[in-house]
């Protein structure tokens, strides 16, 4: 396929320099490291909203930023969470003594990611509250729900609130509100192409899906094709199913997922004018693209039951590039908060580790083709890329790093992985290593120090043993360690467990949840089997 892009690895930098072609917004001036993009005219003196996630959902999320709505949005790759320490700079660049909120899409990445920085920048001082939103009701309410274009109520809403000087309180517990009262539901034609990448599709001409995500993974279920009517008709069905209030109005965002013409959007509305939920709506935001899947051909539908202050919110001026035309400039910054040293300790040598790590690092960035794939029949294709950008990392500062301390290697790669890596893999693998250095200075053995890192990060994560995560090849692999047992025992563990994965497909945690059991089966969990070949790799060592 075609696209409009100059190089492959510039599109998230140069299309956010697009948007600062608006001239009240303004980046960071650390921008290659840390995407912030906020209000140019912000002093400190309300509380700072703030929200974000990975790139490709334009124009969300920076094209939110501006008076009314957000303070600041915090981007990454596509697809990928932003960093901790970007979104740590957002808190810092925008907040002041008033607080701020940051308002989360339930994905594990956005969690990890912006709940770390939160805590981060707690311990330095700061007011900082979060809420989290998960307005799709594509599985029901037993699974853990994803944000959806929902979220844009909750900028819109704690926007205006903070615009009129609300505490920092009232706004969380307004979003919440919003939260609990928004659903959302997609329908799609076609999966999103990646800029850059090869085409793929796994629908035909006669199918549709119905209950799809934002970040190109498959729909809840594949319905067959049909006019413009019957498949809103789906789509409204579903989503009557869990309405707040049966009595009362809805304001509704009609959103573009990127590449539905304007007049099918059009057909589509009018569609929804059909159903028996049209007479419950009183306002309608769109038809346009809020929350794209980069050039998904697809829409979702989301509602919000509305109150008196609701609406006066909602109805308020705001000042977004997304909502309005702005003048057109040239990108400006501002100047980047100070950041902690990644890797703060004296550096020594230890040729077998030094060994050790490369040749991990190697195998790392030697997988990423073959991860990616398999990655790419169960979630967004990326795993690969994930892990081998925190090997690079790994090689580039091996001279840096504590070699012959394990307990300071151990944070060190901890903090490595946290800035680096990217993704919900690299967060929890830095939550992994970043427990297992504190746990090794008490127990000094580095089996129970891996076995309470694990816990840490189950803590934080959410998944156990069986919800087809890495987990399922690192905790018999860990348990195995602390046993004593030889470190094939312990390749072969992981292996079991990666294996394992193959035959779990049915959890209600992470991703997977949301993926029927003919797309699961037979296909390991991409993080457990790099876990898998890493050990694998250490036991040959």
């Amino acid at each position: 396929m075609k696209f409009f892009i100059n190089s492959a690895d510039q599109i998230v930098n140069e299309a956010l320099d697009g948007v600062l072609t608006n001239p009240t917004l303004a980046k960071l001036n650390n921008f290659s490291e840390m995407r912030v993009i906020l209000r140019k005219d912000w002093n400190k003196k309300k509380v700072a909203i703030i929200s974000g996630g990975g790139s490709g959902h334009e124009p969300a999320h920076a094209g939110f930023v501006g008076k009314g709505m957000l303070t600041a949005a915090v981007c990454g790759d596509i697809f990928a969470s932003p960093s901790v320490d970007a979104v740590l700079s957002a808190i810092l660049a925008t907040t002041g003594t008033e607080g701020c909120l940051l308002i989360i899409k339930n994905y594990t990445g956005d969690r990890l990611n912006f709940g770390l920085a939160a805590e981060q920048a707690r311990a330095l001082g700061y007011q900082v509250e979060t809420v989290t939103v998960d307005d799709d009701i594509a599985l029901g309410t037993d699974v853990k729900k994803r944000g959806l274009a929902g979220t844009l109520f909750v900028h819109k809403v704690a926007g205006q609130l903070a615009e009129e000087g609300k505490s920092l309180q009232e706004i969380v517990e307004m979003a919440q509100h919003v939260i609990n009262n928004t659903i959302s539901i997609g329908l799609s034609l076609t999966e999103c192409q990646h800029l850059g990448q090869e085409p793929s599709t796994r629908l035909n001409d006669h199918e549709a899906e119905l209950g799809l995500g934002i970040h190109g993974e498959p729909g809840i279920e594949i319905v067959p094709y049909a006019q413009a009517d019957k498949l809103m008709a789906l789509a409204v069905a579903k989503l009557a199913r869990y309405l707040p209030h049966k009595e009362g109005k809805y304001a509704m965002i009609f959103n573009n997922m990127g590449s539905v013409s304007p007049i099918e959007m059009n057909i589509l509305l009018n569609s929804f004018r059909k159903t028996g939920l049209a007479d419950k709506i009183r306002y309608v935001v769109g038809p346009a693209a809020f929350m794209s899947s980069i050039n998904m051909n697809g829409f979702s539908i989301s509602l919000l039951s509305l109150n008196k202050e609701l609406e006066i919110a909602l109805l308020a001026p705001a000042a977004p590039l997304a909502w309005q035309i702005q003048a057109f400039s040239t990108p400006s910054s501002v100047p980047h908060p100070a950041l902690p040293k990644t890797i703060p300790y004296k550096a020594s040598s230890n040729k077998q580790v030094e060994q050790l790590i490369r040749s991990i690092a190697e195998l790392l960035i030697a997988s990423e083709p073959e991860i990616n794939k398999l990655d790419a029949k169960v979630g967004d294709g990326d795993a690969g890329s994930t892990f081998a950008q925190a090997g690079k990392r790994l090689l580039s500062v091996l001279n840096q790093l504590p070699l012959n301390n394990p307990e300071k290697l151990l944070s060190s790669i901890g903090r490595i992985l946290s800035r680096d890596a990217g993704g919900s893999s690299g967060v929890l693998l830095s939550i992994l290593f970043t427990a297992s250095g504190n746990a090794y200075s008490t127990e000094q053995d580095l089996g129970q120090a891996f076995l309470q890192g694990l816990k840490k990060m189950s803590t934080y994560g959410g998944a156990r043993v069986g919800d087809r995560t890495m987990i399922d090849a690192l905790q018999p692999a860990f348990e195995a360690l602390a046993q004593q047992k030889s470190l094939r025992e312990v390749a072969k563990q992981a292996r079991q467990g990666a294996d394992g994965t193959k035959n779990i497909v049915k959890t209600k945690f992470g991703r997977s949840a949301y993926l029927p059991e003919s797309i699961l089966k037979s296909i390991p969990d991409p993080g457990a089997e790099i876990i898998a070949r890493i050990f694998e790799r250490i036991a040959a060592f």
